[in-house]
This record gives C-alpha cells, structure tokens and sequence, in this order.
C-alpha cells in the first residue's frame, strides 16, 4: 500500500511538473531591451527621434537615407515637386518649411562640364544640399542618376567661414569628373556652390 501511494505521489509531481512546461512554454518571450543611451542601435534615431540635426543646428525630419550612406533620389524628387532652379523647394519666409536642403546655382554645372551639368537634375541638387547639410564630415552618400551616372559626394570639413564647408562630388559614367567644392548655407535654407 505505501508503494503505490509513493507511485500515486510520483506521477502527481510529474504531472504538476508537465504542466508547469506546458503553462511557460505558452508565455510570451521577453522582449528585447533598448540599448543604452550611450550606444544606441542601428535605426534608434529612425524610431525615436523625429529629428535629424544639420550641420548648421537646422531640425530636419527626415533624411532620405543620407546617414545610412545613400540618398533615395526617388523620394528627393517626389519631394520637390518638380520646382526648377533657384525656387527649388523654396517656402515662404526663411524656408524654415522646407522639407529638404538643395544646391542652388548653376556653377558646379560649369564644373562638372557640359555634358554632367545637362544631367544634373533637381533631386541630384537636393542630394547633394541634403548630405551637406546632414553628413559628418569625411563620411559619403551615393546615388544613381538616368542615363548611368553614380554619384558621390564625400562632406569636407568645416572652411572657415560662417556655415560654409568643403565636399568632393565624384560623378562616375562615360566621362568621369571628380569636383572639389565649398558649399555655403544661405539665409533660405538652401545650399550654393561658391568654388573652392
């Protein structure tokens, strides 16, 4: 009689024990912890701050990709709606409304030479105004341009003038160009090339 209570005792704790695994097994995995704030993950600022910060202290809300080393031209297009020229994504006042910086002007055009500045197109511009606005210096962004242009453009540094700095735009196709450049930050938001 005591042997079978020992059994009758052991398969109750077995099966306490099985439903105890079948009850955990059911839970929810625990979720990830953020990282620390000194070493915040890869896609942290995309998904808790909606601010990317210029060079020149400007608040931008988006970035098109620029941080992560490729601008999406596509979407720099879309934003600028077709406005040409010195207009390009100009808003009323100090243009504290656009939604993106561009390179106005048409010297770097020169620059480049004819064939390149015919190729250079408005979401080109706001490519090239958006990574000087937002990249770090020495870092890069590219993007592809029709016709089989790739273009580079690696930040400078700081020139020493008020909200002006130094970049190198490479554009590789049938003729490649490699410009070295200053870009100044004028009142409207935008971005002028002034030689070097």
């Amino acid at each position: 009689m005591y042997v079978l209570q020992g059994l009758e005792t052991s398969w109750a704790a077995t099966g306490i024990f099985a439903g105890a695994l079948i009850a955990l097994s059911c839970l929810p995995a625990p979720a990830q912890a953020d990282p620390p704030a000194h070493a915040p993950a890869h896609g942290w600022r995309k998904k808790h701050d909606s601010h990317y910060l210029g060079y020149t202290g400007r608040q931008w809300s988006r970035d098109y990709g620029i941080l992560d080393g490729w601008c999406d031209r596509e979407m720099a297009g879309a934003v600028l709606g077709g406005a040409l020229g010195g207009a390009v994504g100009s808003q009323i006042g100090d243009g504290s409304g656009r939604p993106i910086a561009v390179l106005v002007g048409t010297a770097i055009g020169a620059v480049l030479g004819a064939e390149l500045a015919r190729s250079l197109g408005d979401p080109d511009r706001a490519c090239i105004g958006h990574a000087l606005e937002l990249l770090p210096a020495g870092r890069q962004a590219r993007w592809d341009a029709p016709g089989g242009l790739h273009y580079r453009l690696i930040a400078g540094k700081d020139a020493g003038r008020s909200q002006c700095r130094e970049f190198t735009l490479i554009a590789e196709g049938a003729q490649p160009r490699r410009t070295k450049g200053l870009g100044c930050r004028r009142a409207d938001g935008s971005w002028e090339f002034v030689g070097l």
